[in-house]
């Protein structure tokens, strides 16, 4: 365990200053030089260091080369430094580079790196009822929940959970990351047989700031993903995506998503069948490894060091066979909330709300939610008919109240009738 920014992490690689510690090709460097170069015109070896994550030892090195070869010319010096331009032979060249691949960013760490930092950041996580009961503070959740919840986290395995809609299934998988206390090294992009694969995204990847100049720089400090799909969710998405345009691989979903927690929500509502998303995951849940495939045919092994979490309110033997769900050892029940708990959640939204109320408020409100048939409180109820009556009050420009007439008339807005519609 290292610190890096006053964060707990497993791995601290440090900076590489030779081409057999930076682990990638060396014409692969070259070309990243020559693209840049082409992108910013004039430039120096302390500016292209900077800009493409690498020690200025092997900048120099990528330099001398190029300069041998008369693809750059040397304008002038800074201090110690050189300042230069490509010649019209280094233009051309890295022309045709960039027709190859527009990449010229971050270099990118090697395939058999990125897989020893996955596996060595493995999470793995010490909690009681105590400590779980405050990683879900926010919610109410009972004991049973909570001790249902707590092997399954420590196990870092797949876990489905399951149960009507409304009662807080969501809620519960995203703050599962809250058990975490330690951050993670991401790769800018990852190298495959010469081929580039961005990874870090940061509409995903949450970043924290890094300031130790013995790290090695291709690597970013990060807290643990946590990536949600829901509807949307299709075949491609767990795939490598060449732009044709730039030459340039998009890492997989499930690939943002290692060393982390990646939750496929309402599982069973896909664009992408059940079956198809099972088939495909049977062996990464099974043997901890993925398997990707460049543009032109060469297949490659990545970890699968995430834990999924399907949440789902459809009946699981309806969506998966007992082969898979063998895999999944943690089966979680999100039952509806009895009336204790349906109360306890009550207090706290018109709490947070501000939503002035009766003493038997809660108990009224429980009785038109089990009107009409229904036979189930939900997780969801309180909130959503506050919002109902905080909307009605706004509309009627008045202070917003708790009245029995007012939950009537949410309650009434809230659910469907269930009497046929006139033909």
């Amino acid at each position: 365990m290292a610190l890096i920014a006053g964060v707990r992490t497993n791995f601290a690689p440090p900076v590489p200053q030779n081409y057999q510690e930076l682990g990638i090709p060396e014409s692969l460097v070259l070309d990243l030089v020559l693209r840049r170069l082409l992108l910013e015109g004039f430039s120096s070896l302390q500016s292209l260091s900077r800009s493409l994550k690498i020690s200025i030892p092997i900048i120099d090195t990528a330099f001398r080369h190029l300069r041998a070869q008369q693809l750059v010319e040397v304008k002038g010096m800074i201090g110690n430094d050189y300042t230069f331009i490509l010649s019209q032979a280094g233009k051309n060249l890295a022309s045709d580079r960039f027709q190859i691949s527009q990449y010229a960013g971050a270099a990118p760490v090697s395939l058999k790196d990125y897989a020893a930092a996955t596996r060595a950041q493995t999470a793995k996580i010490t909690i009681d009822r105590k400590t779980l009961r405050s990683a879900f503070s926010d919610l109410v959740v009972t004991d049973r929940m909570l001790d249902s919840l707590g092997p399954a986290l420590i196990s870092q395995s797949s876990i489905f959970l399951y149960g009507p809609s409304g009662n807080g299934k969501t809620s519960i998988a995203e703050r599962m990351l809250r058990v975490y206390q330690d951050a993670v090294l991401i790769p800018f992009a990852v190298e495959v047989d010469n081929q580039i694969i961005s990874l870090y995204d940061p509409v995903v990847h949450q970043k924290l700031e890094l300031e130790d100049p013995d790290i090695d720089p291709r690597w970013i400090l990060c807290r643990r993903p946590c990536i949600v799909v829901g509807g949307e969710l299709v075949p491609s998405m767990l795939e490598l995506r060449l732009d044709d345009a730039s030459g340039i691989y998009a890492a997989p979903i499930q690939m943002k998503s290692n060393n982390g927690i990646f939750i496929i929500d309402d599982f069973g509502r896909q664009l992408m069948s059940p079956r198809d998303l099972l088939n495909r995951w049977i062996v990464p849940l099974d043997r901890r490894v993925d398997y990707l495939t460049l543009r032109y045919g060469v297949k490659f092994q990545i970890p699968f060091e995430l834990m999924v979490v399907f949440s789902t309110n459809l009946d699981p033997r309806d969506l998966a066979d007992e082969a898979f769900l063998r895999r999944i050892h943690n089966k979680i029940l999100v039952e509806p909330v009895d009336p204790q708990t349906f109360d306890q959640i009550f207090q706290r939204v018109v709490s947070a709300k501000r939503v002035p109320h009766e003493p038997d408020s809660a108990e009224y409100l429980r009785r038109l939610c089990l009107k009409d048939g229904r036979d189930e409180l939900r997780a969801c109820y309180p909130l959503d008919i506050c919002n109902i009556l905080v909307s009605i009050s706004e509309y009627e420009r008045r202070p917003v109240e708790m009245s029995r007439t007012d939950l009537e008339r949410a309650v009434d807005l809230y659910f469907a009738k269930s009497e046929a519609l006139p033909q």
